[in-house]
């Protein structure tokens, strides 16, 4: 199993740069428990960027437990279903937040 570093480092080989054309925006994400920190995406212009550490004023920010981030993260668990019990909580830009499954596509799909 990866861990939340390794898969937020992974999300920058995922992300569709085509699915973000011409998009301005950065996402965040508050990882709590076992291995809390915090990890921004930032897209300029379709052009993404990791950023360990966060950024000062995020469009959208994502809350959940490493646990769950690495389950939603590997394909494991649905990040809707986790929205809707409260395992992921979304500040900010709902409809952009809406966007992330497009702009990080799994693998798999």
């Amino acid at each position: 199993m990866m861990t939340v570093a390794e898969l937020f480092e992974a999300m920058t080989g995922r992300f569709d740069s085509a699915a973000a054309a011409g998009m301005t925006k950065t996402f965040q994400w508050n990882i709590t428990g076992d291995e809390a920190g915090v990890w921004a995406f930032q897209v300029i212009n379709g052009v993404g960027q990791l950023i360990p550490g966060g950024v000062e004023n995020p469009d959208t920010t994502f809350t959940t437990s490493s646990k769950d981030w690495i389950a939603i993260a590997e394909g494991r668990q649905d990040a809707m279903k986790a929205f809707m019990t409260g395992k992921l909580k979304v500040a900010g830009n709902m409809m952009l937040a809406m966007k992330v499954p497009h702009l990080f596509p799994l693998q798999s799909e």
